[in-house]
């Protein structure tokens, strides 16, 4: 019974909350009582759900574990973590470190945890067979649901009523639940619940940081004196366009559905003769459409959340072209690397019999190639550009899905010659995975941090760590972590060294250009080996969960 309770993927997991826990000063002690009862509560319901012989409503990934409690901490872990290491800043760093971030960043926390214990909640409602570890997990949700509002109400982030902060966590937590039903019914089978729990849960804490500065511009005077911390916290212009291009590109999809099924009972009533001009006609209003959305309705979103002196698009051009040798050679050196790449790696997986596991390694080897040089010279260029390639990947996904001639289906032939079994024909991740491994530390660093580290957490846990763990694993490993799975003890060694070995030749760069080392040697063993086992022990989408999980650590 207790070998079923503690595999290794929640052994290690339960490392993390204890590692996290005993990081915590006195000032944050509510904050992890929340992270526990949460933690807890979703440990049992995995319980529930992985022992349930009955289907669950919702279909999942084949061949994965529910992973509930891998996405259940993530975030709040994330948050956590962010707030303990400002904590730590605060008190000798006031010109980094605004006391007005802590109070949002600790708003954001009760967000996402109304958002985790709503959607947990929503599981235990929907699992059909009767489980010991149900009724236990209501009661530890129920508790946190309490301990959630006390906090709300006994607190003072941002300056809000106690009534707009309860409306606002309540936002969080139906969004996400409704999002998350949503998600998993219109994707069946493209995920496991522990995936689409992150990936709801982090949609809505991004639009809802968003709809925050919106809602107070809209409010004006009237409620100004409510907001107005909200306000004062600094938001580039580069945060607040990849923000808004982000969210604008993931609403797209609803305004273009409604707009094409008018175009096809126009079609169907009054063009009835000119069918075979269909597609052609569907094309086009995709162009006009998207070019609509991006030219001026999402400027026009970003401009009123934000004072631009000038359009966003020019304010971008402008902003490449003020250091211009050194930007555009990036762009230059990215896109030969990219064309290179592409072509090659494509004529291989059409013509060698090359495992695919080791050519999509390649790509996290390229990622390396590419992001490591602009985040030590240029970060704030980098992180525009991994906005820009998010936007690209997010139009080429709505290309392929609503098959948009005449690109739709070249695409999807193009993208299937790199899925593996986690990717499907309705959906595929893969590649924005790997992005935003790499992309999430990098641009969650990039106010107060004295971990130098920690952006580099997506690029040395996957384009090192996890390539050399496959690779060695593929080629030389015997010994396996478990009977049923592929991951083997000489490839998570092999992962672990490789990042110790790339952190000794990163911090000597890094202190040469001005960063101040303040992490023991022992605390980064401790999170690339904990960050290694999660990778060899979880069933999970590891490009997702462990640069986040690694981020976390090492800010502790």
């Amino acid at each position: 019974m207790t070998t079923s309770f503690f595999n290794g993927e929640r052994i290690v997991l339960l490392f993390f909350i204890s590692r996290i826990l005993y990081s915590l000063p006195i000032s944050l002690l509510s904050h992890g009582v929340s992270l526990s009862l949460i933690a807890l509560a979703a440990f049992l319901l995995e319980i529930a759900v992985d022992s349930s012989i009955s289907p669950f409503p919702l279909r999942t990934r084949p061949g994965a574990s529910s992973g509930i409690l891998l996405g259940a901490i993530t975030l709040p872990s994330l948050i956590l973590s962010k707030l303990i290491q400002s904590s730590r800043g605060f008190g000798f760093s006031l010109q980094q470190l605004q006391p007005q971030e802590i109070e949002y960043l600790t708003l954001q926390y009760w967000a996402i945890s109304a958002s985790v214990f709503s959607v947990l909640l929503f599981l235990a409602l929907n699992l059909r067979r009767t489980h010991w570890g149900l009724r236990f997990s209501f009661c530890l949700i129920f508790i946190q649901a309490v301990l959630c509002v006390v906090a709300l109400l006994t607190t003072s982030q941002i300056g809000l009523h106690p009534v707009l902060k309860l409306s606002w966590v309540f936002f969080h937590g139906l969004a996400s639940v409704k999002l998350i039903q949503h998600f998993m019914r219109t994707f069946p089978s493209c995920a496991s619940i522990g995936e689409a729990f992150l990936v709801t849960a982090g949609i809505v804490l991004y639009f809802g940081d968003m709809l925050l500065l919106t809602i107070k511009k809209l409010c004006g005077l009237l409620v100004s004196s409510e907001l107005d911390t909200a306000d004062e916290i600094k938001r580039s212009e580069i945060n607040i366009i990849i923000q808004g291009l982000v969210l604008g590109l993931l609403l797209y999809p609803i305004a273009l559905k409604y707009i094409l099924q008018i175009w096809e009972w126009l079609m169907n009533t009054i063009y009835s003769e000119q069918k075979r001009y269909y597609e052609i006609g569907r094309s086009l209003i995709f162009i006009v459409s998207l070019g609509l959305a991006l030219i001026v309705f999402v400027p026009l979103w970003m401009q009123f959340v934000q004072e631009f002196d000038m359009h966003p698009f020019f304010w971008v051009l402008s902003f490449v072209f003020s250091e211009p040798s050194k930007r555009l050679s990036l762009c230059i050196y990215w896109m030969c690397i990219i064309s290179v790449s592409v072509l090659r790696f494509y004529t291989i997986s059409k013509n060698s019999k090359i495992e695919r596991i080791l050519l999509r390694k390649y790509y996290h080897l390229i990622a390396v190639l590419m992001f490591s040089p602009a985040l030590i010279f240029q970060p704030k260029f980098l992180d525009l550009a991994f906005g820009a390639a998010l936007a690209v990947f997010l139009i080429l996904e709505i290309i392929r899905v609503w098959r948009i001639w005449p690109f739709g289906q070249p695409i999807n032939q193009f993208m299937n010659a790199f899925t593996d079994h986690r990717d499907s024909d309705l959906l595929i991740v893969s590649h924005f995975s790997l992005l935003l491994g790499c992309a999430l530390p990098i641009w969650l660093s990039s106010g107060y941090n004295d971990r130098p580290l920690a952006p580099f957490a997506g690029i040395l846990s996957l384009g090192i760590g996890d390539t050399m763990a496959s690779m060695v694993g593929y080629k030389y490993g015997v010994l396996r972590w478990s009977k049923t799975g592929k991951k083997t003890v000489e490839g998570t060694a092999a992962g672990i060294t490789s990042v110790l070995a790339a952190c000794s030749l990163l911090l000597p760069l890094l202190a040469s250009a001005g960063y101040i080392f303040t992490q023991h040697w022992f605390s980064l063993l401790l999170a690339v080996t904990a960050s290694g086992l999660l990778e060899a022990y979880t069933a999970q989408l590891d490009n997702a969960f462990i640069p986040l999980f690694f981020y976390s650590l090492l800010c502790l």
